[in-house]
């Protein structure tokens, strides 16, 4: 089934209609899937991961004693909305950086703390990256490469590139993109400079885990993948999204994260497509064991829901991260589009070999972005310390709560 998104085009800013193409795209999933194919995947010799978790915070939980398998310790993993660096982001990066380039760090400065105690952080790069000074936000954006080390200098390990935006700048885009954060230090999944990249994923390690990160977008604002590069970015499909998982856990990965840019924009409420194949994607086993252990969702610009959905938690939407100014399908400024969440999911080892590794605490904490400031604020840490945004949190807590997720544990975190 390749998945569907209703709705306006993204930019933020445009209210045109987004009118997919089915026919490319089932051609694009087919030879995408047959690349990756012979391509293969596997995973690195140890020690030769893409990205190696910073660990800067206390250890994670181990499981009882006796209980885990031996050697192996339970790690803390965190994950963020879109980045997407309007004209106005841009800017305040370059005034950040006092004449030097530009500096994304201090615009994150008040959420590093979270992400920099996680055993594995993972962000979503929604835009590529130009080169030479030219630099745009919406509708077309590229954004500078010094995103990329905004990022590390947070802690991020790891980010999704699959997204509508992927291909604004073609292949060269992608290309500057990836080359980028290989510098910054920044492990990518989704967009990809050969086949053989396009078909394996991010191989992390997270406490004693062995992680496999994938990334699928719904489409690319209906721009053509590059000619001669089907593999280029990764467009949703669930028999293929199922092959790469079952893939990556033959290949050696304890957990399998999956991040999909899908859903309707401005759309609290996850859409039938979204509800679909998130049930597809965490019914899918392999002698017993989820193909798929956690989906972290991207692109509607507001907070959606949490859900444990058979046995595994589906972040709908994350939110934004960092955004300018965001304007809805009406053409109205939308304080929504500056909130997000970070999810927090600590992981525990399994009871016995070949067993799943399994979410033992779930968490969400709303942050919120500064127009003003151009700062990305954590909102209960703001409320906290007697600064305010309990609007703010409460309505990002509705949406996130919405589909009954505190019944199964899920609660806010600071």
């Amino acid at each position: 089934m390749t998945h569907r998104r209703r709705g306006t085009r993204h930019t933020g800013h445009t209210r045109r209609t987004h009118r997919a193409r089915h026919a490319r795209q089932g051609a694009v999933v087919l030879a995408a899937t047959l690349i990756a194919a012979g391509a293969g995947c596997s995973a690195p010799e140890e020690g030769a991961h893409r990205a190696a978790p910073h660990g800067t915070g206390a250890p994670a939980p181990s499981a009882a004693a006796g209980g885990a398998t031996d050697g192996q310790r339970g790690f803390t993993l965190v994950a963020s909305g879109d980045v997407l660096p309007h004209a106005s982001i841009i800017e305040q990066a370059k005034t950040d950086a006092s004449g030097d380039g530009y500096d994304f760090a201090p615009m994150l400065s008040a959420v590093q703390p979270v992400i920099a105690k996680a055993d594995l952080a993972i962000c979503h790069m929604e835009t590529i990256y130009g080169a030479g000074g030219h630099y745009t936000g919406s509708p077309t954006f590229k954004s500078p490469p010094e995103v990329a080390k905004g990022l590390r200098d947070t802690g991020y390990d790891a980010c999704s590139t699959a997204s509508s935006h992927a291909l604004d700048d073609g292949a060269a885009g992608i290309d500057r993109t990836l080359g980028a954060m290989d510098r910054a230090g920044i492990s990518h999944t989704g967009s990809a400079r050969t086949a053989a990249e396009g078909g394996s994923p991010a191989w992390l390690r997270a406490g004693g885990a062995k992680v496999a990160h994938l990334a699928y977008t719904y489409d690319t604002n209906g721009l053509p993948l590059p000619k001669g590069r089907p593999w280029a970015v990764n467009v949703i499909d669930r028999q293929r999204i199922v092959k790469d998982a079952r893939a990556a856990r033959k290949a050696g990965a304890d957990v399998v994260v999956l991040s999909l840019h899908w859903g309707t924009e401005w759309q609290e409420e996850p859409d039938e497509d979204q509800l679909r194949l998130g049930d597809e994607l965490t019914a899918s086993r392999t002698d017993g064991r989820p193909d798929i252990d956690l989906i972290l969702g991207t692109h509607a610009h507001v907070p959606q829901a949490y859900e444990k959905v058979n046995g595994t938690w589906v972040v709908y939407g994350l939110g934004d991260q960092i955004a300018g100014e965001m304007f809805n399908a009406d053409g109205a400024q939308d304080a929504r589009g500056n909130e997000g969440t970070i999810g927090r999911f600590t992981f525990a080892p399994p009871e016995r070999p070949g067993g799943r590794w399994e979410v033992r605490k779930a968490e969400f904490i709303p942050q919120w972005f500064n127009l003003g400031s151009k700062r990305v604020i954590n909102v209960n840490q703001s409320i906290h310390d007697g600064l305010g945004l309990t609007d703010v949190r409460d309505r990002i807590s509705q949406a996130v709560l919405s589909r009954g997720a505190a019944k199964d544990g899920l609660t806010m975190g600071r």
